[in-house]
C-alpha cells in the first residue's frame, strides 16, 4: 500500500472537492436542460393517398366533381355500379353483379329449367306446324293404288288389326 504509484502519497482533499463540485455543476446543467422545453423541429411531407379509402357516389356527376391523384374507384351506395376515375379525369363505368356460388342441386335445377324451356319452345313450333299436318286425308283416295281383292276371312283380320292400331294404349 505504501509503494503503490497510483495512490497519491499525500492526501489532497481539495482535488476531491473540485471533482465533486464539477459533477454537481454538470448535474445542475442537466436539470436546467430538462426543465426547459426543447423546440422540436420535425419536417413531415405528407403525400395524399386515397388508395386505401373507398369512396361512395350517388351519380357520375359527383365523380366528375372530385379531384383524384391516381386511379380511384367510386362505388354506388347499393354497390351495383363502380366508376374508376384516373388523374386525367377519364371515367370508366362498370356494373357489378353478385356471384352466388352454386352447389350440385342448384346446377341440376338450373339445367332442368333450361330443358323445360327448350321443350316448351319445341312444342310451340310443333303446334304452328300442325296446321298442315291436321288436314283430313281419309276422304281422299289415291288413284294410282290398286285394291287387292282378298278373301273375307283375311279381310276381317285386316279390319281387326286396323281397329287395334287406331286405338291409343
Amino acid at each position: 500500500m505504501y509503494n503503490n504509484p497510483y495512490v497519491p502519497s499525500v492526501y489532497n482533499p481539495q482535488a476531491n472537492i473540485d471533482r465533486i463540485n464539477m459533477q454537481m455543476a454538470e448535474l445542475e446543467k442537466m436539470k436546467e436542460q430538462l426543465q426547459k422545453p426543447v423546440p422540436i423541429t420535425q419536417n413531415f411531407q405528407l403525400a395524399p393517398t386515397n388508395r386505401e379509402v373507398i369512396r361512395y357516389a350517388s351519380s357520375i356527376d359527383e365523380v366528375q366533381r372530385d379531384m383524384v391523384i391516381g386511379d380511384t374507384p367510386f362505388f354506388s351506395k347499393d354497390m351495383s355500379v363502380v366508376w374508376i376515375k384516373n388523374a386525367k379525369g377519364e371515367i370508366k363505368t362498370y356494373q357489378l353483379n353478385e356471384i352466388i356460388p352454386k352447389d350440385d342441386r342448384d346446377m341440376l335445377i338450373e339445367s332442368l329449367q333450361m330443358q323445360i324451356s327448350e321443350l316448351r319452345k319445341e312444342m310451340r313450333n310443333a303446334k304452328s306446324n300442325d296446321e298442315y299436318v291436321n288436314e283430313t286425308t281419309s276422304n281422299e283416295k289415291s288413284t294410282n293404288v290398286s285394291i287387292p281383292r282378298t278373301s273375307t276371312k283375311k279381310q276381317k283380320q285386316s279390319d281387326w288389326y286396323a281397329k287395334t292400331d287406331n286405338k291409343e294404349l
